[in-house]
């Protein structure tokens, strides 16, 4: 997993409430395990006029030209704003795996559902929660300023604009340390990776039909 400590980048609208992992990343495209290759499908539905499919070439599908991601101001953004319960519905883990596959490091909204925030952490994407009022008041910024920015410092717990306002905001210090080195689950087990050696090897000699092994 990528680690994350500070992001700078250009902000993408996702302008509304209760935007569901279906609405993220659509169900036919969930065949792969990969974790890569999803971005070209992340909120397909309201990306492209047509209906996607795996294998198709997304570069002859008709683009929505009224969807933010398809807007030039919008390009090579890697923070999104969103609003409340980003990420509801089934718990596809699919979900972080097409954001940060389109180069989503963070998405910032009121609330989160809780699987969905999870799985963020997991997968090398933050998932901020900020007030109502703080969402309105970058939205109106983006509204009026092309090339709208923010940083992210994780470190910092800080989110700062061009003007240098900054808003603080909490995350759980296991789940910072973890994206701060790149830590997913298999991450955090190798680190214990000798201590695993170890026991294995006292435990073949103790119970050795445990591994195979008939004396």
């Amino acid at each position: 997993m990528k680690a994350l400590t500070r992001v700078t980048g250009v902000v993408a609208p996702m302008d509304r409430a209760n935007v569901d992992t279906d609405m993220i990343i659509p169900k036919q495209f969930l065949k792969s395990i990969k974790r890569s290759g999803f971005g070209p499908n992340l909120f397909d539905e309201l990306r492209y006029l047509d209906e996607g499919q795996p294998g198709m070439d997304n570069s002859r599908r008709p683009l929505n030209p009224d969807f933010p991601l398809n807007q030039p101001r919008y390009k090579g953004a890697s923070i999104l704003l969103s609003r409340a319960n980003f990420g509801c519905g089934s718990s596809r883990e699919h979900a972080p795996w097409a954001l940060e596959d389109y180069g989503f490091r963070v998405v910032i909204a009121s609330s989160f559902a809780d699987i969905f925030y999870n799985n963020c952490f997991k997968n090398g994407v933050l998932p901020i929660v900020v007030e109502e009022s703080q969402l309105d008041v970058w939205f109106e910024a983006m509204a009026k300023t092309e090339g709208f920015s923010l940083t992210v410092d994780l470190e910092q717990q800080t989110i700062t604009d061009a003007q240098g306002q900054s808003v603080a905001f909490e995350v759980n210090e296991f789940r910072k340390h973890c994206l701060l080195n790149g830590l997913d689950d298999i991450g955090l087990t190798l680190q214990d990776a000798e201590a695993i050696k170890t026991f294995e090897k006292k435990r073949l000699q103790q119970a050795p039909w445990v591994f195979g092994h008939i004396n």
